[in-house]
């Protein structure tokens, strides 16, 4: 948090300046980053310095190389901040964070479109300033991870958002395992788990290609079972528990829940999901989680849960064993995310 201070005072008092912003511009942008950017868990900030401190082992660790894992891993929630501004308001959510969507504020309201724009331009803005002259080559590398982790989440999105026409009727039958392993892998496992293990590897120099590799394909597994725990907590969760109202069922989600839904659905049981699934009315949501339960989808999470877990923990344990990073890179990720209930 000593950071996030230090680089927020940094943007509104040195480099946004620069464009000749007026006072009350650069109060309004402080006031969006201080209110979308640090509430969450900070999970994937966190990953960043962490995964340093880790592959570092024994090795001393400078008071500099702590704040450059520090910004990188802010920079990654920068661009957190990014995508769930603007995925508020594409899914007209209320909460996020405990707390009414950034859109939601009066006097922001469509505004909060050139906000997230803003909040995204700002990651570049910092690696900029703190990596291009003092170590280009590295600039280079982080800058290609942010870009590549940018797009594949883009199209993520883009895949979820097109699940169903825009403009015709809800067509349950797009809800296919393969476009939801798709979008998953795009939406979140590259930018949530993947991106920050990656950067924590060029910045401690282990970025080689072999590392990457590994990193990639545990990661990737391990977001996919990340988001699989979201679609769950967004229809079991307790709001005040996940800090948002669950709104899957209602907006037409391809969510794992309605996918294994469909797949095990008897005929009776699939026209009550296409009547009700997507509507945008209580008593539809309710029927709809009625089913889920009738159906047992809370104990086929569970399997699949403990399946993933033991799955990660094999891959993990292969890679202590090959000696070519720590295990606790991984391991201590996976034990934030096992059984999490928000």
């Amino acid at each position: 948090m000593v950071v996030f201070k230090s680089i927020t005072d940094e943007l509104i008092t040195d480099i946004l300046p620069k464009y000749e912003l007026s006072d009350e511009a650069l109060a309004y942008i402080k006031r969006a980053i201080e209110y979308t950017v640090p509430g969450g868990k900070l999970n994937r900030g966190l990953t960043v310095v962490h995964a340093f401190q880790s592959i570092k082992g024994d090795a001393p660790i400078t008071r500099e190389e702590l704040h450059d894992a520090a910004l990188l891993g802010w920079c990654v929630e920068w661009l957190q901040a990014f995508f769930l501004v603007a995925d508020d308001m594409m899914d007209e959510s209320e909460t996020r964070r405990g707390q009414p969507c950034w859109y939601k504020q009066p006097d922001v309201k469509l505004v909060a479109i050139n906000d997230s724009f803003l909040l995204k331009s700002h990651i570049y803005l910092l690696l900029r300033k703190h990596f291009k002259s003092s170590r280009p080559a590295m600039y280079m590398d982080i800058l290609d991870l942010f870009l590549d982790t940018t797009v594949q989440t883009e199209l993520g999105q883009l895949l979820d958002l097109t699940s169903n026409p825009m403009d015709g009727p809800t067509d349950l039958d797009r809800f296919t395992i393969e476009r939801y392993m798709y979008i998953v892998k795009y939406k979140t496992a590259f930018y949530s788990f993947y991106l920050p293990v990656a950067l924590a590897l060029v910045l401690s120099g282990k970025a080689s290609e072999a590392n990457l590799a590994t990193a990639k394909d545990i990661l990737v597994e391990m977001g996919t079972y990340f988001q699989v725990q979201d679609d769950y907590l967004d229809c079991y969760g307790a709001p005040e528990v996940i800090g948002k109202i669950g709104t899957d069922i209602k907006d037409n989600k391809c969510s794992w829940l309605v996918v294994q839904a469909l797949d095990k659905a008897t005929p009776e049981q699939k026209a009550l999901l296409k009547e009700h699934y997507g509507k945008h009315d209580d008593a539809s949501e309710a029927k709809i989680k009625a089913l889920f339960k009738e159906m047992e989808l809370e104990a086929l999470f569970q399997k699949y849960e403990e399946e993933s877990y033991q799955s990660l923990k094999k891959k993990i344990d292969a890679v202590d064993a090959a000696g070519q990073m720590p295990g606790d890179v991984f391991s201590g990720l996976l034990s934030k995310i096992y059984k999490r209930e928000k």
